[in-house]
C-alpha cells in the first residue's frame, strides 16, 4: 500500500471499532488541515448540515459535485401487509431522501480510480 492510500484509509475509517466518520471528525479534519479553530470547525460543519438539511425540507435537490446528489422523491400510497397477520393495510403517500452517488466517487469506491488527494 503506498502512502497515498494510506492516507485515505485514516480519513475514512479512523479505527477498526468506528467505520462511519462523524460530525466531530470532520470537525476534527477542519481543525487539523486548514488551521481553523476547534469552534470554527465544528461550527461550519454543522452549518453544512443545516443547510442542507433545510434545502431538503424545502424539497430542493442538494448536488455536491465529485461526490453526488440528495433529492426529495414523493413515493404514491400503496397497499402493504402486517407481516405477522397478513392483514393488508394501506401505506399513505410519504416524502422520501435519495441519495445517488456521483460517477466519481462509485469508481473510486469501486477501486477502479484511484482517491483524490489531499484536501485543495
Amino acid at each position: 500500500m503506498d502512502d497515498r492510500s494510506t492516507r485515505m484509509e485514516s480519513v475514512i475509517l479512523p479505527s477498526l471499532e468506528t467505520p462511519t466518520l462523524t460530525k466531530a471528525e470532520l470537525a476534527e479534519l477542519l481543525f487539523e488541515r486548514l488551521g481553523l479553530n476547534k469552534r470554527e470547525s465544528k461550527d461550519m460543519v454543522e452549518a453544512f448540515f443545516q443547510y442542507v438539511h433545510e434545502a431538503l425540507v424545502r424539497g430542493e435537490d442538494v448536488k455536491l459535485s465529485g461526490f453526488g446528489n440528495f433529492q426529495v422523491r414523493r413515493k404514491a400510497p400503496r397497499p402493504g401487509r402486517n407481516p405477522r397477520t397478513g392483514e393488508a393495510i394501506p401505506i399513505d403517500a410519504r416524502n422520501v431522501v435519495t441519495f445517488h452517488a456521483s460517477h466519481k466517487l462509485k469508481a473510486v469506491v469501486q477501486g477502479e480510480a484511484p482517491p483524490p488527494g489531499e484536501f485543495e
